[in-house]
């Protein structure tokens, strides 16, 4: 009788994949263990993994086993098992966040027997890069790991000088490849943490920096700025970057509220005013990662 039961649950499983895979492009499927209880369970698994036409779980209670359809093109398991421990479900990749686990409701917080700790999986360096650093006399472990966020980072503080500057051309183009920048971002090489906050903010950072790109209303660009820097932070905070970062604040901004922004120079340069009071405001805190 189990053995029937289990040969019907491989048939429907295998069916919904394939009516997924009409649906998605380029389907790849793979199948995984995935830790859960009960059917509330199941619309939370599948919610946080399906992304529509380009990735679809179907999760089974009784087997704990997730058919994963998706598009190769634009997704892969990792960032669709992340999704799922974002949510508070492990996988047999991928272990939940605590606090994730925590909110889940009672009859949902299964058994967790997964123990495996998600690896950072850091950019290779070429055999140019490596010739250099030969040549130079630098070892590779003195070698500064570039993240996959460097290129967002990079492109926020040219912005943040061009508002400085007033210069609301610059600016509209620092952010359109800001924009771009995010939509690069290989969600494989970010680690468990970085991920996490990356996928906390992901929405609001493309929002703020599309709106920056589609005007060159100076005003406009630094109210978007606002929260675009508030974002920045919380990214930053958990990713790596290559000199240290200056989290600075001027209290006249934001209609006398305050407001935040990142600099890689310790030395004022207010981007919410430029030249009208270039020096107004004062470092909070110095992120070394």
């Amino acid at each position: 009788m189990n053995s029937l039961k289990k040969m019907v649950t491989a048939i429907i499983l295998l069916l919904s994949a394939t009516i997924s895979n009409a649906q998605i492009k380029n389907a790849q499927t793979e199948t995984t263990k995935i830790f859960g209880n009960c059917d509330m369970c199941k619309s939370t698994i599948e919610k946080a993994g399906n992304i529509n036409k380009v990735a679809k779980v179907d999760w089974n209670k009784d087997t704990k086993l997730a058919v994963l359809t998706y598009d190769s093109q634009k997704t892969n398991p990792d960032e669709i098992l992340k999704r799922i421990a974002l949510a508070g479900y492990d996988s047999e990749k991928f272990l939940a966040p605590d606090s994730a686990y925590n909110t889940l409701h009672g009859c949902c917080q299964y058994d967790r027997a997964a123990k495996t700790k998600v690896t950072v999986v850091e950019p290779k360096m070429d055999m140019n890069q490596n010739a250099h650093s030969n040549h130079t006399g630098a070892t590779t472990s003195e070698q500064q790991i570039v993240s996959p966020l460097t290129a967002t980072f990079d492109n926020y503080f040219l912005l943040k000088d061009a508002l400085t500057n007033t210069d609301s051309k610059t600016a509209s183009n620092a952010s359109k490849v800001i924009l771009t920048s995010l939509s690069d971002v290989k969600m494989d090489a970010l680690s468990m943490d970085v991920h996490m906050a990356f996928m906390q903010v992901l929405k609001d950072l493309k929002v703020d920096s599309k709106g920056i790109s589609e005007t060159q209303d100076i005003k406009k660009q630094r109210t978007l700025f606002l929260s675009l820097s508030k974002n920045m932070y919380s990214l930053i905070k958990v990713s790596k970057y290559e000199t240290p970062v200056y989290y600075q604040f001027c209290p006249m901004a934001n209609g006398g509220k305050g407001a935040n922004w990142l600099s890689k120079e310790n030395n004022i340069k207010n981007p919410y005013y430029g030249s009208q009071m270039i020096s107004c405001g004062k470092t909070v805190e110095t992120i070394i990662n």
